[in-house]
């Protein structure tokens, strides 16, 4: 396996590709902005890698050699022995989320598979049941990874890319096969819990209207003070974490982000589904600790010393707000560990997809550092 990593700009795109990626290849996977995806830019890299699979989506900024807004960050990756397979699959609505997640499953099964990486659309889909699809149909050992696109902070039309299609309402997926080929995941927040553990006591799915019988909503304004003024905007700062019963608050767990809220109803819209009798719990963070975070993601990988892998990084847009002008030391901390010329491409999401080391599956995660480690073996 060989793989190459670079971002450009709109402008020197046509010959950095053509400095960069100056063989064959198999994989081309590309993060931009909204603008920049369009079915010209497309139709023009198709024609010049005609047998080569395209996948990507837009994004709320991309990673590459360093975190920008309006770039192109594009990782190419070419196999000896393990072969690839990419599937798309229409996203109707939100209530179609989970068939959808079993029916790009399905495209992608197949002998050998070792792991897939999926872009989803970031609005107007349930994460949690899309990714609660592809687990009822891929086996408990492949791995699942990969996050719904962005839209910078507009939250106002993403877009999912296969080859020259651009996409607002499909989801895409690659497949790796073969005996050599390996993936490694791991999902990393840095967030630490506050105030005391409540019961989910009402909830549908993403939408959370109870906790200890009483409204979501007020407590929550409750614990946020002053700056539930601010409300949606500050939930990003102060998500849920659900925890398990004997944590006690020493550990962390899966992430949820507050979208918005509905006075009316007293109740909290959520990034990724909750279940009624989980213990949740508010949490915040520093810049340090969410930086922390990564580069713990990072170290969870193991030796990656290989020349022949590649990482896939996808990060929180909520992570990007709270870190600001100090964005860029999350990617620092990952080359930290994993070298300086380590081929790295990924994007700030609208949620993220990765293993979940309590439940073994892959789960939705919500302001969260996910990485995706693909290499292969020599056969």
């Amino acid at each position: 396996m060989k793989s190459f990593n670079f971002q450009t700009t709109l402008r020197d795109f046509d010959s950095a590709m053509s400095e960069k990626v100056s063989e064959n290849i198999d994989l081309i996977i590309l993060f931009s902005s909204n603008e920049i995806i369009t079915q010209d830019f497309l139709t023009k890299l198709k024609m010049k890698f005609p047998n080569v699979e395209i996948m990507g989506c837009s994004t709320s900024g991309e990673i590459g050699d360093s975190v920008e807004d309006d770039s192109i960050s594009v990782l190419a990756m070419k196999f000896e022995s393990t072969s690839i397979k990419c599937a798309t699959v229409e996203i109707a609505d939100m209530s179609s989320s989970r068939k959808a997640g079993a029916d790009l499953a399905n495209k992608l099964k197949g002998d050998k598979l070792k792991g897939v990486f999926i872009l989803s659309p970031g609005l107007n889909v349930n994460g949690s049941k899309f990714t609660l699809g592809l687990r009822d149909v891929l086996k408990e050992d492949i791995s699942i990874s990969g996050g719904l696109a962005g839209d910078g902070l507009d939250f106002s039309n993403t877009k999912t890319i296969y080859n020259d299609k651009v996409f607002s309402n499909f989801a895409v997926g690659v497949g790796f096969y073969g005996d050599n080929v390996e993936i490694r995941t791991d999902a990393r927040g840095g967030w630490r819990p506050f105030g005391p553990l409540r019961r989910v006591t009402k909830v549908e799915d993403n939408i959370l209207y109870e906790l200890d019988g009483k409204s979501a909503l007020a407590l929550y304004k409750e614990y946020l003070g002053d700056k539930a003024n601010d409300l949606p905007s500050s939930g990003l700062l102060y998500p849920f974490a659900i925890m398990d019963d004997d944590d006690n608050q020493d550990g962390v767990g899966l992430i949820r982000t507050i979208l918005d809220i509905d006075e009316e109803k007293g109740s909290l819209v959520l990034a990724g589904d909750m279940e009624v009798g989980q213990q949740v719990c508010l949490m915040n963070a520093s810049t340090e600790q969410l930086v922390e975070g990564a580069e713990r993601a990072a170290e969870n990988l193991g030796d990656v010393s290989k020349d022949n892998g590649a990482l896939i990084c996808v990060s929180c847009v909520g992570r990007k707000i709270l870190m600001g002008d100090d964005t860029e030391d999350e990617l620092d901390s990952i080359r930290d560990v994993v070298g300086e010329h380590f081929p790295i491409a990924g994007f700030y999401s609208y949620g993220e997809i990765c293993h979940y080391e309590r439940t073994k599956q892959a789960e939705l995660h919500n302001q969260t550092m996910t990485i995706t480690y693909i290499t292969e073996r020599a056969a």
